[in-house]
């Protein structure tokens, strides 16, 4: 009796483990249905749980630093390489020869360029999200002063008598001079918009400056980019370089002999259908080019095949005797080499008309491409030997330096920099989302649209039910793990949907990656990236006068006549801290005539100042604008019955916005304020 009692209750308690371990894993199966938006995803717990941790200890085990070769420069003698690591935040010293690391010198955050003085005994570092530039004794690899000017400085060049630095600043969007004798700024000029390089004429007597982002246009049309000329005498803008439909010029070179000016560029066909793709028309990839002489022209060419496309280019170098010039593409892993005679036989036998034509020709490119060079992934910034025989090239993503022969357009070897030897899923993950293959005919990566892992400031017709409808501007991918839906439509429950499906179907029309490469794509995103220091409106923590205004506005709950404000449209009610997002959907009035019916995913607006332009098809091209154009009936919060200075006060507020991560007391604060406010209430 008491064995047949035992195996009566061992049966019901193996049938509750089996019924539970049924459900269990229907409920599973069906959490993985949401989170992957399709039925066969063999995601496990490990994928969602474990490598998308962030800041402890899993993450720190999950992860790796790498260094992250980005930008490079060589000694005179041919005989040091000087590699900046954006992520390691050191200078990389390497000997080609020998094929080895001899020296690592650390330098501030998110270094960019690297620039050496003619005597070779200082080295100028600029540290992008440290807002200075480091100098460094190369004797004994120590800083031994640092310059202080714009925000976000990049590209360097030093003029030629070496009494003056000039440094682009990539988040201010001017140009800081540098005295070196005082190692001062003398004065800032005002640049394009997001410029990132910079390049000298062999005579010193102009700087070029490239942009990556549009100036602003008026809606609905093509970007137009800014291409700043100074002349080094006076220290003076002497002309702005209008590149219409173009943009991410991110390289700018001069040509030895100073006849040409060149820089890398994107041709984006953002206005018309993305099913367009299909017909190769969404991005074209090529080189712009300006004719220095009296009437010189400016002349796009671009790098692609009918058949292939060659997306991203950033690097750009000319051979010593400017005969050749050398292009990377980080999104497919390629080097191109031009053949410039060519194209200067081209341009002089070529009318107006002809090369308005070539900017859009796919097979005019046979003519002056004279060879592709694979490399490792995500290749950026190059050199030349001193001769021109070699052709050093950044392999960001692989952490080691391509050596190619000028002649015979073959990688020889490569050069390892003591990076971390596994690949983390977080870092296969970068890798995809830098990678065209999985676009139609490789037309653009993730990254093309997400320059920094950000946005390019662009509008897209992402060719909805109706064509021409529901236009989108690019939201940006930094630290959107925590603030789901996805899309302004808030149809994309989770990251794994919004890169997954979405992401085939409407804008790839290609096969949709790898469930491999989705669930690394993913950990990237949510743990591998994360928003600049907001070092150009909050330099320390601290609120300017204006911008104290400004948060009592942002936090106000009565209007400027004493009348209650609607909590529903109080500002804070929709952007809280920390991610000032409340995760909901929402009607603020400014739906177009070519949207369907739809609320809006509230956008979370942490480093909102570099996020221009605004609302969700890109209508505003400034904050003010949000309420003074696009705002009549008060539906994106009260604001008609501001002053002028209080909206000042508001915007500057909005400017100073930075990291989640900086807010979450101000959340704790914000909530236990709203908590007291509901109970008196009750």
């Amino acid at each position: 009796m008491i064995r047949i009692k035992s195996i009566l209750i061992f049966g019901s308690i193996a049938l509750v483990i089996a019924v539970g371990l049924i459900i269990g894993h229907r409920a599973a199966r069906a959490h993985v249905k949401y989170m992957t938006a399709v039925d066969d995803h063999p995601i496990t717990c490990w994928n969602c749980h474990v490598y998308t941790q962030k800041d402890n200890f899993i993450a720190k085990m999950m992860n790796e630093t790498y260094v992250s070769p980005y930008n490079l420069t060589i000694s005179q003698d041919g005989n040091t390489l000087y590699v900046v690591g954006q992520e390691s935040n050191e200078v990389v010293l390497v000997d080609p020869a020998s094929e080895r690391v001899i020296d690592k010198i650390a330098v501030g955050e998110r270094p960019h360029t690297i620039i050496l003085s003619k005597d070779e005994q200082t080295a100028y570092v600029s540290n992008q999200w440290a807002d200075n530039i480091y100098l460094i004794d190369l004797g004994n690899k120590q800083v031994f002063d640092t310059l202080t000017g714009g925000s976000g400085p990049a590209g360097m060049v030093l003029s030629q008598e070496e009494d003056y630095l000039w440094c682009v600043n990539s988040y201010s969007s001017d140009i800081s001079v540098f005295d070196l004798d005082t190692h001062k700024e003398r004065r800032r000029l005002k640049a394009g918009n997001n410029p990132v390089s910079a390049a000298l004429a062999p005579d010193g007597s102009e700087l070029y400056v490239s942009s990556r982002r549009s100036i602003p246009v008026p809606h609905m049309t093509s970007p137009i980019t800014e291409m700043t000329v100074a002349g080094t005498k006076y220290q003076r803008v002497t002309d702005r370089k209008m590149w219409k439909d173009a943009y991410i010029m991110e390289n700018v070179r001069v040509t030895p002999s100073g006849d040409l000016a060149i820089s890398t560029l994107i041709r984006p066909k953002n206005l018309i259908p993305a099913v367009q793709i299909e017909r190769g028309w969404m991005m074209t990839h090529g080189i712009g080019i300006i004719e220095r002489k009296e009437n010189g022209r400016m002349i796009q060419l671009i790098l692609d095949e009918p058949n292939a496309y060659y997306a991203d280019p950033f690097g750009l170098v000319i051979s010593p005797d400017g005969k050749r010039a050398y292009v990377s593409h980080s999104g497919v892993n390629m080097i191109t080499a031009i053949d410039l005679d060519e194209i200067r036989k081209l341009l002089e036998e070529s009318t107006d008309e002809q090369l308005a034509i070539y900017a859009n020709h796919l097979g005019i490119s046979s003519r002056y491409v004279i060879g592709r060079i694979p490399t490792g992934a995500n290749p950026k910034g190059m050199v030349l030997s001193p001769d021109g025989s070699k052709l050093y090239v950044a392999e960001r993503l692989n952490d080691r330096i391509a050596i190619i022969n000028t002649q015979t357009l073959v990688t020889e070897k490569t050069i390892g920099l003591e990076g971390p030897k596994r690949r983390t899923v977080a870092r296969h993950g970068r890798q995809v989302l830098t990678n065209a293959k999985g676009t139609f005919q490789n037309q653009y990566a993730c990254y093309t649209c997400h320059p920094d892992v950000h946005e390019d400031g662009l509008v897209y017709n992402m060719a909805g039910t109706d064509m021409g409808r529901n236009l989108a501007n690019v939201q940006t991918l930094r630290d959107i793990g925590d603030i789901p839906p996805y899309k302004w439509n808030g149809k994309n429950q989770t990251i794994y949907k919004q890169d997954g499906m979405r992401f085939s179907t409407i804008l790839t029309r290609s096969e949709a990656f790898s469930h491999k490469e989705l669930d690394a794509l993913v950990a990237y995103i949510i743990t591998g990236n994360k928003n600049p220091p907001n070092l150009r409106f909050n330099p320390n923590g601290e609120l300017t006068a204006a911008q104290e205004r400004g948060k009592e506005v942002f936090y106000r709950d009565f209007d400027n006549f004493g009348n209650e404000i609607p909590v529903e449209n109080r500002c804070y009610t929709c952007h809280p801290p920390p991610y000032f997002t409340n995760l909901e959907m929402t009607d603020v009035g400014t739906l177009a005539d070519s949207d369907d019916p739809m609320k809006f995913d509230v956008p979370q607006l942490n480093n909102i100042y570099e996020s221009a332009p605004y609302l969700h098809d890109g209508k505003a091209p400034t904050l003010e604008e949000i309420w003074t154009m696009f705002n009549d009936d008060d539906e994106h919060g009260v604001a008609n019955d501001m002053m002028k200075d209080q909206l000042n006060d508001l915007v500057e507020y909005l400017k100073s916005i930075g990291d989640a991560k900086n807010y979450m007391d101000e959340a704790m604060v914000y909530e236990a304020s709203v908590s007291k406010k509901n109970r008196s209430k009750k």
